[in-house]
C-alpha cells in the first residue's frame, strides 16, 4: 500500500490503527511531509518516500516491498512444511505398535502388521513371523490404525488389506485367506461390508 500522510478524513497512522495488525498490508509512506519518518518505521512502513518523488528512489522502495513479499512467502511455506511434516510424524506415531517384552520394548510399524486378533484382555499382533501380545482393546487399534489399510473383520479380529490374498466361501461362512495361508473367517454382520471395501481395495 502506497499511504499519504495527510488525508481528509484521518492521518495516514490512523488508517494503519484501524486495521488489525494480522491484516496489515506493506506499507510505503508517500508524501510531503519529512518530520514523520521515525513515527512511520515505528509503524513498521518499509519505507519512506519525500515528495516529489525521484524514479530511482521510487523503484528502490518497490524492490525492498517485492523482497519483503518473498520473504513473508518464504517464511509461510516453511511454516506450512512444518505443519505438514508434525502432523505426518503424529500420524506414524499413532500408528506405531510398542510391544513390551522381557528384554525391553519391540516397536512395529502399522505395514509390519499382518492381523491382530483378542486374546482375552489382550491384543495379539501378528508381525515378523511372531506373535506379541499388548495390552490393548481391539477397539482402540482400529481407531489409531489406517482404516485405507486394515479392516476390522470380526470382533476378534482385524487384518491389513494388503495380505489379503483371497476370499472364499465355505458351507455358510465367509474365510480370507492370507498370503502365508492363515485363514480368518468374516462374521455375518460384517461381510457385505468386507466384500464391498476389498472390492474397492484391491485390483
Amino acid at each position: 500500500m502506497l499511504l499519504d500522510i495527510d488525508l481528509p478524513d484521518m492521518t495516514g497512522f490512523e488508517v494503519l490503527e484501524a486495521v488489525p495488525a494480522s491484516r496489515r498490508p506493506a506499507v510505503v509512506f508517500v508524501t510531503a511531509y519529512d518530520e514523520f519518518a521515525v513515527r512511520a518505521f515505528e509503524a513498521h512502513a518499509l519505507d519512506y518516500l519525500v515528495k516529489p518523488l525521484e524514479e530511482a528512489r521510487f523503484t528502490q522502495a518497490l524492490d525492498r516491498v517485492r523482497e519483503h513479499l518473498r520473504s513473508l512467502d518464504s517464511i509461510s511455506l516453511s511454516r506450512k512444511l512444518a505443519a505438514m511434516l508434525a502432523a505426518r510424524e503424529v500420524g506414524q506415531a499413532r500408528e506405531r505398535i510398542v510391544v513390551v517384552t522381557a528384554n525391553g520394548k519391540l516397536i512395529l510399524n502399522a505395514d509390519e502388521v499382518d492381523w491382530i486378533e483378542a486374546d482375552d484382555y489382550y491384543a495379539a499382533i501378528h508381525a515378523r513371523n511372531g506373535r506379541h501380545l499388548v495390552r490393548e482393546s481391539l477397539t482402540s487399534l482400529e481407531q489409531r490404525l489406517n482404516r485405507k489399510m486394515f479392516l476390522r473383520v470380526h470382533r476378534s479380529a482385524i487384518v491389513n488389506l494388503d495380505r489379503i490374498c483371497e476370499i472364499r466361501r465355505e458351507k455358510a461362512e465367509t474365510l480370507l485367506i492370507l498370503k502365508d495361508g492363515i485363514r480368518i473367517p468374516v462374521s455375518r454382520r460384517r461381510r457385505a461390508q468386507v466384500t464391498t471395501l476389498l472390492k474397492t481395495a484391491k485390483p
